[in-house]
């Protein structure tokens, strides 16, 4: 046989061997499911349909007919927060709630910023309390400066002092085409998103002492962008860039900061974005097969929060996303 017969047999044999292995594999059945979504938590966590309701803005948690799950009752606190003080915006419901209900298990007193959501605004107040610790509750706009200014001022005044800022108001609502993006609803969004989180920081740093820290909400849109909500997306990434910055430029005050980035939560956010059609398959999506609920996502903020856990950490951006989609 020739050098030129030995290689074209040897190509023979190698396509021969490759057409087998893929026999094996096609005759294979997947040993994983596809059904149902992934629990791995303390608890089962709802997965998708979930009820169709649709909420008016800005969303009243009490008004869900499905309640997020918020409480985390496995949650075990170790005084990683004991006598520091936290103003949360957006303190009133979703992952404002089950941060503020989980500081306060750490050992925090709460300052919460909310719109008009008072009845879900005093049922957070009556969590924390139920902990031991105080609660200020303060309903306010945080796009208007001043607002922020004294929204810091009565926490101090009242609570003793600021420790932890968690930046956590945001303003999300679908379009169906960039024509429908009016300049107001981007204007809202813009300055819900980003300059109501700028002026919390200028308000609160100035007073914030040494081993401080703050904490914004990013999300997944702020990595990955998402098609129908081109506005939210950019004020996240824009978050993202935000804290990464920050974190440099609050180094010399020995503050750190850094973000959580959820992926679908399901909160008051999204049954007031979303069509009750739509809000069925909320999360479905997502590689777990179901949105987060709250007090999955509370505990990075506690992490973040605490010198104990993250004293090395600033300007990072945590995904709480449920994993990664891989094609």
């Amino acid at each position: 046989m020739t050098t030129a017969e030995q290689y074209k047999a040897a190509g023979e044999r190698a396509a021969q061997r490759q057409a087998a292995l893929q026999d094996v594999i096609e005759n294979l059945e997947s040993g994983l499911s596809s059904e149902g979504a992934m629990q791995a938590g303390a608890r089962p966590y709802p997965e998708p349909p979930v009820a169709r309701q649709h909420l008016e803005k800005p969303g009243n948690e009490h008004n869900l007919d499905v309640e997020p799950m918020y409480d985390a009752p496995f949650y075990k606190g170790s005084e990683k927060l004991a006598g520091k003080v936290a103003l949360i915006t957006g303190g009133d419901s979703g992952i404002g709630r089950s941060v503020a209900l989980l500081f306060a298990r750490e050992g925090a007193d709460v300052a919460i910023v909310y719109l008009n959501e008072h009845e879900d605004a005093r049922k957070t107040g009556t969590l924390v309390e139920k902990e031991g610790r105080k609660c200020l509750l303060i309903p306010g706009d945080v796009t208007d400066p001043d607002c922020c200014r004294y929204v810091v001022s009565e926490t101090i005044r009242i609570l003793g002092g600021l420790d932890v800022l968690v930046n956590n108001a945001a303003f999300q609502l679908h379009v169906p085409d960039l024509p429908a993006l009016s300049e107001d609803h981007f204007d809202c969004t813009v300055k819900t998103n980003l300059y109501g989180y700028f002026h919390m920081v200028q308000a609160a740093v100035e007073h914030m002492k040494p081993g401080s820290a703050i904490i914004n909400t990013g999300s997944v849109t702020g990595l990955t962008g998402h098609k129908d909500l081109p506005d939210y997306s950019l004020t996240k990434g824009g978050i993202h860039a935000f804290t990464r910055a920050l974190g440099t430029l609050l180094i010399p005050k020995d503050i750190r900061v850094n973000a959580v980035a959820p992926g679908p939560v399901w909160t008051p956010l999204n049954p007031s974005d979303s069509s009750a059609e739509e809000i069925a398959d909320f999360g479905k999506t997502s590689p777990m097969g179901r949105p987060a609920q709250p007090e999955e996502i509370a505990p990075a903020y506690v992490f973040l929060a605490s010198s104990h856990c993250s004293s090395y950490i600033t300007g990072e951006v945590l995904p709480v996303i449920g994993g990664y989609i891989s094609r």
